[in-house]
């Protein structure tokens, strides 16, 4: 099976008068959402855009942004989704670098466009779009599983951002590899408070109009907006980060959430003992995931009744889904041995856009060479190391910063940690820990040193503490270690 009907259309014909979008006080069904992104898909053609075509979108998580996206897989046009975040000089470096042929973007980014210069780029703003003139489209009845859907580029963790091309093939296995690890309802409804621009987000659109589910979107996360809506919205699922999750849990105060509601997704790491205990003491059941751009999101997940048993395992790799650890010579390594993470399946990439040497680099024989390492238990569990990026090297020990950061997360008084290696005259590396305390907090670094010591080996053990107002994050709000020497940096100047 290399093709199926076009998603949307075939969603709109099965179960057109199902809500498939709420949005502040708007709600729109499925055979709505369909007649809007085939209106928007014509006035698309009028500016050009064909099948295989490369646009880029820069827009905010907002109703109009899901009619314009679909309009696109309408039209069989391949999306270069935009990380609205981002300065200017990065925007242009990746429009440069993806060949885009026309940018969609907000009103509010065209005055910070203006001074972008990427030749062959035509610019349109989504009210200049919308207003346009249009005729009957000519949509693709069918996606051909291998074709081009999106391109999102990587957060870059070493050097320049790479383009991971996701094929529809790699959204639909990740939809079904979802399905069977969570399992679908019929009163299902997945609060999307994550970027559309990055794949947590639109891997929700797609799990949308797959499964025939409601998506209640919110433009950004507003953790009281968040309760609300999952107690008068009938929310049922969402994606969370740590912090998103520790939010909630801490405005709900006494309270519970729902009965119906049966999940929190939970990427960007594993979580720390206290945040599952207070999740299970609320009755949150919570699926922690590992999963990366390449892999259309979650490819590895934890089921609730292992949360506490397996505490600091991402799980086992969804159906779809392969999984092993090398070690530098390419020899599988045995149970608790650490190595390179591993993955296959349909739900991977194909590869990086125009990038070869990254192509070579990190397909080998079908097999995806993620970066990150871990190992595996002997019942197949995954623990997720570090990125071979972060690891510190003192005295020759590696040492892994999540390790750190998730004993420093136990202390009652930390609100989030960051761990990175600085230099040292005797070791090369040590670790330092940047720390925010919770309200209130007077916790100190000598007590915290003491704390560590009692459950980390000695060379672990953060020689250098940083209490900070934030930590660098990205958009999906992935702690960046890499930035965290340059707040250093920044307060020494």
């Amino acid at each position: 099976m290399d093709s199926l009907p076009n998603f949307l259309p075939k969603r709109a014909l099965l179960t057109p008068d199902r809500t498939a979008v709420f949005f502040n006080d708007k709600s729109i069904t499925f055979k709505e959402l369909y007649e809007y992104s085939l209106e928007t898909a014509a006035k698309l053609q009028g500016h050009g855009v064909q099948k295989d075509q490369l646009v880029a979108v820069l827009l905010k998580n907002h109703l109009d942004t899901i009619v314009i996206l679909f309009a696109l897989q309408l039209l069989g046009a391949r999306t270069v989704v935009l990380n609205n975040r981002l300065a200017a000089s990065e925007l242009a470096w990746q429009l440069t670098d993806s060949q885009a042929e026309l940018l969609i973007l907000e009103s509010d980014f065209s005055e910070m466009m203006l001074t972008l210069e990427v030749p062959g780029l035509k610019k349109v703003t989504k009210n200049e779009l919308f207003s346009s003139n249009f005729a009957a489209p000519e949509i693709q009845e069918e996606i051909h599983l291998a074709d081009i859907c999106t391109i999102m580029y990587t957060s870059g963790t070493t050097g320049k951002p790479k383009g991971v091309l996701q094929t529809y093939g790699n959204h639909w296995w990740s939809a079904a590899g979802s399905a069977l690890n969570l399992g679908i309802t019929e009163t299902d409804r997945w609060l999307c408070s994550v970027p559309l621009f990055h794949i947590s987000g639109y891997s929700i659109l797609m799990k949308s109009v797959i499964y025939g589910m409601p998506v209640i979107l919110h433009e950004q996360f507003d953790v009281n907006q968040t309760i609300l809506d999952i107690k008068n919205k009938q929310v049922t699922v969402m994606s969370v980060v740590g912090t998103m999750l520790s939010r909630i849990i801490n405005t709900l105060e006494e309270s519970k959430l729902p009965n119906y509601f049966r999940c929190m997704l939970l990427g960007g790491g594993p979580a720390p003992l206290p945040l599952l205990e207070a999740c299970i003491e609320k009755e949150i059941p919570v699926f922690q995931t590992y999963g990366m751009t390449e892999t259309a999101s979650q490819i590895v997940t934890l089921s609730p009744e292992y949360s506490i048993s397996k505490l600091g395992s991402a799980g086992k790799p969804l159906f779809p889904a392969q999984l092993r650890i090398e070690t530098e010579n390419g020899v599988i390594a045995p149970k608790y041995v650490a190595g390179d993470i591993v993955v296959k399946g349909p739900i991977v990439t194909t590869g990086y856009y125009n990038r070869p040497d990254a192509n070579n680099e990190k397909f080998r024989d079908g097999w995806f060479y993620t970066g990150d390492v871990g190992y595996l238990d002997e019942e197949g569990f995954l623990f997720v190391l570090d990125r071979r990026s972060d690891l510190i090297i003192s005295g020759g020990e590696n040492i892994y910063p999540a390790e750190i950061e998730s004993v420093l997360l136990a202390h009652e008084d930390i609100a989030e940690a960051g761990v990175t290696g600085i230099e040292d005259d005797d070791w090369g590396q040590v670790p330092a820990a940047f720390l925010i305390r919770k309200e209130g907090a007077s916790v100190t670094a000598e007590e915290l040193y003491e704390f560590c010591l009692d459950r980390l080996a000695k060379y672990k053990v953060p020689k250098k503490y940083y209490f900070t107002d934030e930590l660098p994050r990205n958009a999906a709000n992935k702690l960046l270690r890499r930035n965290l020497c340059k707040k250093l940096e920044k307060s020494r100047d």
